[in-house]
């Protein structure tokens, strides 16, 4: 005769059954990890801080119950600010996110202050450190190459990279004609001296640049991300008549990646996007580009923005890849996460699939009506129970 797991543990004395429970088990939820292509109804248990099992009938000390939501990686958001006042990790954390990446918030001058927030954050932060030495965050906005490239200090950026390589995993440079004037090639060569003696990825912020897509895309290399890829033309991902380029194809075909980065500024369009969908042209990874004028206004949070996708028609487990196991991919570090795969970090998010009506808008203040959104629940981070639970 065949016993049950959950006969067997019934019939064990108390204080061995106490011995062998999980720190928290997440119950009845449907499982959605697209990298082990696991779609079901299970439970996940957790001990140690680790994922120890998806299955059913494991005993707990802390149980979160999870009947009729999804049970998913803890969400990863490569491309936000998480240093701005009325933004702390906390709050981020709070909506799902267990990993963040600050997208180049500061430079060599004033990384230390982030990196501080880091080191308390309740979740997983890293840096994407500014080439210009000064970051995102300069007198009086004034943007960082419009008068040239003096604030690009490659000494210096390397300099502050390698002393804290545990918190920066990447150079951000900024080339919009506004941020960068007709200096955008320059500033990509810089980053690229910084990056390649560290093995670092370089994340470009494109819309309206001065040089081509093209000519911009030539100077970066394997692993290299180009954010805000659904920003309108001028020098976005499309042609004049409205295709994507083949050097977007073939930039895609030598490991480019290619990052949505919701914003609240000329970043994207429905228009664009649902052209380039419609195309087979996906983003690898969503992320928000989240401040806090854009929590209250356009991106909200990311399960609000990953909604944005479905409805555009992206299916659900696709959506949640591109906030999980393609953004762990995005970086080295994060080689362990985005997964629930037994032995890997417990970060896991339970999200509330709402239905109804819901407003989304894109960069031009563009409405449309969604019949689903997404909502975060519980949140486990490194196995501890956060929210929700």
């Amino acid at each position: 005769m065949t016993v049950s797991r959950r006969t067997f543990l019934r019939a064990l004395p108390a204080p061995l059954l106490a011995a062998n429970k999980y720190d928290v088990v997440i119950r009845g939820g449907r499982v959605i990890d697209p990298s082990q292509r696991i779609d079901r109804v299970a439970d996940v248990a957790v001990r140690d801080g680790k994922i120890a099992a998806i299955g059913s009938g494991f005993p707990a000390a802390h149980t979160i119950e999870a009947h009729g939501k999804l049970v998913v990686p803890g969400l990863i958001d490569i491309h936000l600010h998480g240093g701005e006042p009325g933004l702390p990790p906390s709050e981020v954390l709070s909506t799902g996110v267990t990993t963040m990446v600050d997208a180049g918030s500061t430079g060599a001058d004033n990384v230390d202050g982030l990196i501080e927030i880091a080191r308390t954050a309740p979740n997983r932060m890293r840096i994407l450190l500014n080439i210009a030495r000064l970051g995102n965050h300069n007198p009086d906005n004034h943007p960082e190459f419009l008068d040239g490239m003096a604030l690009a200090d490659v000494p210096k950026a390397i300099a502050a990279a390698s002393r804290e390589r545990q918190w920066i995993v990447g150079i951000k440079a900024r080339l919009s004609r506004g941020i960068a004037a007709n200096h955008d090639l320059e500033v990509v060569r810089a980053a690229r001296q910084v990056a390649d003696p560290l093995r670092i990825p370089i994340m470009v912020h494109i819309g309206d640049t001065f040089s081509p897509l093209p000519a911009i895309l030539d100077v970066l290399r394997p692993g290299d991300i180009v954010t805000h890829c659904y920003a309108p033309p001028p020098h976005g991902i499309m042609d004049d008549q409205g295709r994507v380029l083949d050097e977007v194809r073939a930039a895609r075909r030598r490991h480019i990646r290619f990052d949505f980065g919701n914003g609240r500024t000329e970043h994207w369009t429905w228009d664009v996007a649902q052209s380039a969908m419609k195309q087979g042209f996906l983003p690898d990874t969503i992320s928000t580009d989240l401040n806090t004028l854009g929590h209250g206004d356009q991106v909200v949070d990311l399960p609000n923005v990953m909604s944005k996708f479905l409805f555009m028609g992206m299916p659900l487990n696709e959506v949640i890849a591109r906030v999980t196991i393609n953004s762990a991919r995005t970086f080295r570090e994060f080689a362990s996460l985005g997964t629930l795969r037994r032995g890997a970090p417990a970060d896991i998010t339970v999200l509330d699939l709402k239905q109804g009506s819901f407003e989304f808008v894109d960069n031009y203040k563009n409405k449309r009506s969604g019949s689903q959104r997404l909502v975060a629940g519980a949140v486990v981070a490194a196995g501890r129970v956060v929210t929700g639970g």
